[in-house]
């Protein structure tokens, strides 16, 4: 009888599991052969290879992931930017034309406006708040849309229902970084969303010692996105994806606890007079706080904010601290803190942070899995010092 599982966090311990176990195994093996006995294989991306990420143990990622979304199909990647870069250049092809949300991963951000151009592509950003001006921007050649679930490192919520829509109206594929929330807190295929991308690295391990990427959504999309992968290279290692596979596992009980940390240190932070703004939407008075609560079953462990001293101030603060680890990156076990000017958003002109709000002393802050007490006296210290 197959088994059925409704809750994630049942899915998380045994949606994809191979049936029956491997020898016995309780906890899959890690496969760490590059190559496999043919086995009369039709096609070529069939042909079991450790390039072409349908190893063992890429197959039971591929397979619990999908579950964790509620999506019908995911394939795991090297990183999460391998995961996004193939994604978009799957969908899109030479001539073709992306709408992208303005508030985006540095990273992504200079994929559109540094390599696009390269591919004979071309994007235009739009604002996740004002539906009403996508379609000015909407051109013959326009195929995708492309946002964020949180944007990353300003904590922007975008109007995901409307994304939705106005994919459907155009025939566009709509394409969501689900990163910050994980699927915890938002399953993309729920709210009609094509594909969900994830920096595996960051949430879904949630220990702080591999990178991996994932791709979720509908299966013709991911069947189109398995050949363009293997011939780019972006491959998950079978350790790498042995850790994933383990990570995943506490998702739940992970998230959850940085779901309430984040929210009461937001809370401390708001009400501090040496802070100038907190970016966090389980604020209530985040401008996206009535659509995040729609949305979401949890806000994220993700936060950040500025202090009324700028930028030297902020150098400051991150030097007082004792708990948190200065580091890029997120949603490992520890806090990091972070000058996303200076890591995650430093291939981004000035004046392209400027406009966008990433300032010099704006300070992003992943809340890992310490007391949320012992934190909160860490940063009270640090802002009287």
């Amino acid at each position: 009888m197959a088994k059925t599982f409704t809750r994630i966090e049942t899915k998380l311990i045994h949606a994809g599991e191979p049936e029956p176990r491997i020898q016995g195994a309780v906890v899959l093996p890690i496969f760490q052969t590059a190559q496999y006995e043919y086995a009369g294989e039709g096609r070529y991306e069939d042909v079991r290879y450790i390039r072409l990420n349908n190893t063992p143990n890429h197959l039971a990622l591929h397979r619990k992931l999908a579950a964790l979304e509620n999506a019908e199909a995911a394939i795991v990647t090297a990183s999460g930017m391998a995961a996004i870069s193939t994604a978009l250049l799957t969908i899109l092809r030479a001539g073709d034309h992306l709408l992208a949300q303005e508030h985006l991963y540095g990273g992504t951000h200079t994929f559109l406006t540094k390599d696009f151009a390269a591919f004979g592509l071309s994007y235009d950003f739009i604002d996740g708040d004002d539906p009403a001006s996508w379609e000015r921007k909407l051109k013959p050649t326009t195929r995708a849309i492309y946002v964020e679930s949180i944007s990353n490192p300003l904590l922007h919520v975008a109007d995901l229902k409307a994304v939705v829509a106005f994919a459907r109206a155009h025939d566009l594929v709509s394409l969501i970084d689900n990163t910050f929330t994980s699927p915890i807190n938002f399953r993309p295929a729920e709210w009609g969303f094509d594909l969900s991308l994830h920096s595996g690295t960051k949430y879904l391990n949630g220990h702080s010692d591999i990178v991996a990427g994932a791709c979720i959504g509908r299966a013709d999309l991911i069947e189109r996105i398995i050949p363009r992968l293997g011939h780019l290279g972006g491959t998950l290692d079978p350790h790498a994806a042995f850790l994933l596979h383990r990570g995943m596992k506490t998702l739940a009980v992970r998230m959850r606890h940085q779901n309430e940390s984040a929210l009461k240190i937001a809370e401390f932070l708001e009400r501090h007079p040496a802070v100038a703004r907190v970016n966090y939407p389980g604020l209530e008075n985040h401008p996206a706080h009535r659509r995040a609560k729609e949305l979401f079953n949890g806000f994220s462990g993700m936060l950040s904010f500025e202090l009324k001293g700028g930028a030297d101030a902020a150098r400051r603060f991150i030097g007082a601290t004792t708990l948190p680890i200065v580091a890029p990156s997120l949603g490992g076990p520890e806090t990091l803190l972070t000058l996303p000017a200076t890591t995650s958003h430093s291939g981004m002109t000035p004046e392209e942070r400027r406009r966008l709000g990433v300032t010099d002393g704006l300070i992003r802050v992943s809340v890992g899995l310490e007391a949320t007490e012992e934190l909160i006296e860490d940063f009270n210290r640090a802002l009287k010092a």
